[in-house]
């Protein structure tokens, strides 16, 4: 039985659809979020900045003793995953791969449409894993920075929000696309919305919710599960107002009395 904590970071609250999966799929394990609100969002800004920003979250939760890391980020994944898996001695896991894996066991005519950042879909993460996988994939892709800024504002149920993801969507009309891939864990958020403008022929994949199975998957193959009762209490970090990240969060989460703390952006690092 290993009771240290799983953490996970993210460019801001979108994280938290993965955290969501984890506390569902794996109830006995401790999480320690780590949210960076306060320079969100991750897609417009340079590769390198978003390396920078990823190791600092990460080397603050190497200070809380976590027992293995996800990048519940798509920007992150695509930018850092390497570099991370190459120095950390603990197991590291992106959310790219699995969203890949699941968009294959879902398109059934070979047309797969993917909805990112900007950084993930200059990065043609997506795009080059599913051909690495399969030559035949026919892929459309499109950056969706409004997206992220609907969720981060807490706007995700109004009508403006349907009518501005609808025409935004209306890119893959002409696309024959049978699976869309929410590549931004923000985006599941709106996964309502998305599928209203859709329409049901299209199965959306939470490559989010898929990395959780391999998380479940790798705690079991290296021993590092919690098997006894959860007997260390779940924390959430975020770089921006604590407060509206608890709120935010909590409502996803279905728990208002999350522990939330404000992390300060120093020289140093991030810190309590």
């Amino acid at each position: 039985m290993v009771n240290q904590a799983i953490g996970f970071i993210d460019s801001g609250i979108g994280g938290i659809t993965v955290v969501r999966e984890a506390l569902r799929q794996l109830p006995n394990e401790t999480v320690y979020y780590v949210g960076d609100t306060a320079r969100m969002p991750y897609g417009p800004r340079p590769v390198d900045e978003v390396i920078e920003y990823t190791w600092q979250m990460v080397k603050f939760l190497l200070t809380k003793n976590i027992k293995m890391l996800v990048i519940a980020c798509n920007t992150a994944t695509a930018a850092a995953l390497p570099s991370l898996q190459k120095k950390l001695a603990i197991p590291v896991i992106g959310v790219i791969a699995p969203g890949v894996r699941g968009a294959l066991k879902a398109t059934v005519n070979k047309h797969i449409g993917i909805i990112a950042t900007e950084g993930t879909v200059k990065s043609n993460a997506y795009v080059n894993r599913l051909k690495a996988k399969n030559p035949n994939i026919v892929t459309s892709q499109l950056a969706c920075p409004e997206f992220v800024k609907i969720v981060e504002a807490n706007q995700y149920a109004t009508v403006t929000t349907q009518e501005v993801v609808t025409k935004k969507l209306a890119f893959f009309n002409d696309k024959n696309i049978d699976t869309l891939v929410l590549g931004c864990t923000h985006f599941p958020l709106l996964a309502d919305v998305i599928k209203n403008a859709m329409g049901s022929q299209v199965s959306l994949v939470n490559s989010g919710a898929v990395a959780v199975e391999n998380v479940s998957a790798m705690l079991d193959e290296l021993q590092l599960n919690n098997s006894g009762k959860k007997s260390l209490p779940d924390e959430y970090f975020t770089t921006g107002d604590a407060n509206s990240f608890k709120q935010m969060a909590g409502h996803w989460l279905n728990n208002q009395n999350l522990d939330v703390s404000h992390l300060e952006i120093t020289k140093k690092g991030l810190v309590l």
